[in-house]
């Protein structure tokens, strides 16, 4: 019996040293839907570079992604697409303030198929659907209305709109043609086979789109994290937000 048992402390505690080191490899990411194909891109690079890591990537609107980490979601990397959800994490320090810099810039277009007689915000009242992002939770759909409001256009397109709970969404039901134009960044735009752009939001009507990153609380004590978020400020990382047509400064 007393055999037994010592084989089972010792099978138990195998299996906790397996599951901790495994663990262990793991980088969690909380990332904007705009920079999946460049994440995906890099986090492929980076893990093809160091074997035993793993990356579990979380793609999303900002503001949903900021309340899944407020909610306990596990993060160690947090990019956002605008200040306001980073800085909502902050002020809950779930966020290591001496790892918190700017990733990328982007640009607010317009998007749709090619007969769409549009070339700016003030041709948007001829058309019937719009997608845009949710402005509580995505930022680029809090951008669109910050345009609309300074453009003077909020009031003549308000019964148009069609609410996304993301950017992606937006582009998929332009694609789809569910609705006849979309607001989206350049570089989702750049992406689309069934739509072109149309025209960009002129950029004196909305703040700048930045992207800042993170380490959050938890991922600055992840060493794996730790060097994933600095490859993310390197060479290899600019090279590719510049192939998929992002600006760095």
């Amino acid at each position: 019996m007393r055999i037994f048992f010592t084989k089972l402390v010792l099978s138990l505690l195998c299996l906790v040293l397996l599951t901790g080191s495994a663990l262990a490899g793991e980088v969690n990411l909380s990332i904007a839907a705009s920079l999946k194909e460049v994440i995906d891109e890099l986090s492929d690079n980076f893990a093809r570079q160091s074997a035993d890591i793993k990356f579990l990537k979380n793609y999303g609107a900002s503001g949903a992604l900021a309340k899944q980490i407020e909610n306990g979601a596990p993060a160690d990397i947090f990019i956002s697409a605008n200040w306001e959800w980073m800085e909502y994490l902050q002020s809950r320090r779930l966020m290591s303030v001496l790892n918190i810099g700017t990733f990328a810039y982007n640009t607010l277009v317009f998007v749709g198929t090619a007969d769409k007689k549009v070339s700016g915000l003030q041709d948007l009242p001829k058309l019937e659907k719009i997608a845009i992002g949710s402005p509580k939770s995505v930022p680029a759909g809090e951008y669109a209305m910050e345009a609309l409001k300074k453009g003077g256009m909020e009031k003549q397109l308000e019964t148009k709109l069609v609410m996304a709970k993301d950017v992606r969404e937006c582009l998929m039901y332009a694609e789809r043609g569910e609705v006849d134009g979309a607001f989206v960044y350049m570089t989702d735009a750049l992406q689309a086979k069934q739509v072109k752009i149309l025209f960009e939001v002129p950029k004196n009507l909305y703040p700048r789109v930045t992207y800042p990153m993170g380490l959050t609380t938890a991922g600055s004590k992840n060493k794996e994290a730790e060097a994933f978020y600095g490859y993310l400020k390197g060479g290899e990382a600019k090279a590719a937000l510049a192939k998929y047509g992002f600006a760095l400064k």
